[in-house]
């Protein structure tokens, strides 16, 4: 199975799962809950990617300079033939595979490759610390079985941590002049898109989050 319909399939099924509750529970999905149930999908598919990036370090030093040259041997993005791929169910569950996100992406951005560095470090401790509390917090969103006070506080703390993350890591690529060294559109689809989810969605999170506080109340996640 190819690496993109992997993930398109296990973030569709989550996603998908919890709409049907949300809907089987109270007859309606909003679309602010879809749009933050996509979100935190996806970010528990990428928080096991992100453990690979701190366990599997080395692994993927030595991949990355496989990933540079297969780029310039054959004038194809390292990330698109990593996506392309076909893994195995075995595959999929191991660290090693994902290690090579990390070293295709190196191709775009050197910092993943230092441990000192910021993408580096905010990356692993969200795969490392953050998965348990945002599946904790979809299904809070999902079924209401939490008072919405305690629902929104730990959706503001997630959220504005994600969005802090995202825009730091933007304004850490850029200034320290990472985009010099690649094209305009490799910095559009591989360092815009990618970071977009976590800033734009976490934007809503937080609206949300506030909104349960205020409220005291769903309401805000009913259409």
């Amino acid at each position: 199975m190819p690496v993109w319909l992997f993930a398109a399939l296990f973030v569709s099924v989550l996603t998908g799962a919890g709409i049907g509750m949300s809907y089987g529970l109270r007859g309606d999905v909003s679309v602010a809950y879809g749009a933050l149930g996509l979100f935190l999908s996806l970010n528990l598919l990428v928080s096991y990617w992100e453990l690979s990036l701190g366990l599997r370090q080395d692994l993927i030093a030595r991949r990355a300079a496989y990933w540079r040259g297969r780029g310039a041997e054959t004038g194809h993005s390292p990330a698109f033939a990593f996506l392309t791929a076909t893994v195995s169910w075995r595959e999929m569950l191991s660290l090693d595979c994902w290690a090579d996100i990390w070293a295709a992406y190196a191709s775009y951005d050197g910092s993943y490759l230092d441990r000192r560095s910021y993408g580096f470090n905010a990356d692993f401790a969200n795969g490392l610390l953050l998965p348990l509390p945002s599946l904790f917090l979809y299904v809070a969103l999902t079924i209401h079985w939490l008072p919405a006070m305690v629902t929104g506080i730990l959706g503001a703390m997630l959220f504005w941590h994600w969005l802090y993350s995202g825009s730091v890591y933007w304004l850490n690529f850029f200034g320290s002049g990472g985009h010099r060294s690649i094209s305009r559109s490799e910095v559009f689809a591989y360092v815009w898109l990618p970071t977009a989810p976590w800033v734009l969605a976490s934007m809503l999170g937080v609206y949300v989050s506030i909104r349960l506080i205020v409220d005291g109340d769903y309401g805000v996640l009913i259409p």
